[in-house]
C-alpha cells in the first residue's frame, strides 16, 4: 500500500472518530463539550427543500444567507440555544428528549493541502437523528450533510456544517434538536 493511500485511510479513520465522538456528546447532552468542538467562525445551516420540476434542480434548496432556511446560524446562536435548553425552562425540552445521532457513509471529499498535513477537510456523510419526547412523540430526520473540519492544536473543529433533509415538509413539532 502506498504512503499516500495509508495517509488517506488514517485521516478518514480520524475524521470518522471525530464525527462519532460529536454524536455521542449530543446524545449524552454534553452540550458545552460539543460547543468546544465548534470554530468561532462556524457556518451551520439547514436549507429548505423545495418541490421543483426536474429541469429546475438548481432551485431544489434554499440558499443560506439569501433565503429562508430551517436554520442558518453561527456559534454564538448555537451557544444561546444550548444556554436556553440548559435552563430547564425550555418548553420543548422539558422533560429532555431522548436523542440518537447516527452518522454513516462518511466520505472525504477534499483535503487542504494534503492527507499528510491536513489543515481543512471537507467531509460528506449521511445522518439519521431519532428523537423521542415525553411518552409517545417520535421524530426522525434523515439526510445528508457536508462538513468542513479544521485541524487545530487541540484537534479537529467544525468550521462549516451544511445539512440537507430528505423531506421538504417538517413533520416534527419543533426543531430544538442539535444536528
Amino acid at each position: 500500500m502506498s504512503e499516500q493511500r495509508l495517509a488517506e485511510l488514517l485521516l478518514k479513520e480520524e475524521i470518522v472518530e471525530f464525527l462519532h465522538h460529536e454524536a455521542d456528546l449530543l446524545d449524552e447532552r454534553r452540550f458545552d463539550e460539543w460547543l468546544d468542538l465548534l470554530e468561532d467562525d462556524l457556518e451551520y445551516a439547514m436549507p429548505m427543500r423545495l418541490n421543483v420540476r426536474h429541469d429546475e434542480a438548481n432551485r431544489e434548496t434554499t440558499r443560506p444567507g439569501d433565503e429562508v432556511c430551517w436554520f442558518d446560524e453561527g456559534k454564538s446562536t448555537l451557544a444561546k440555544r444550548v444556554e436556553q435548553i440548559q435552563t430547564g425552562q425550555h418548553w420543548a425540552e422539558e422533560p429532555a428528549s431522548r436523542v440518537s445521532h447516527l452518522v454513516s457513509n462518511v466520505r472525504i471529499r477534499s483535503v487542504d493541502p494534503d492527507p499528510f498535513e491536513p489543515a481543512e477537510v471537507e467531509v460528506g456523510c449521511r445522518f439519521l437523528v431519532y428523537r423521542n419526547r415525553v411518552a409517545a412523540e417520535t421524530d426522525l430526520w434523515v439526510g445528508r450533510r457536508t462538513d468542513v473540519l479544521r485541524a487545530t492544536p487541540d484537534g479537529w473543529r467544525l468550521r462549516r456544517r451544511h445539512l440537507l433533509l430528505d423531506q421538504n415538509v417538517l413533520l416534527a413539532k419543533n426543531l430544538t434538536v442539535l444536528f
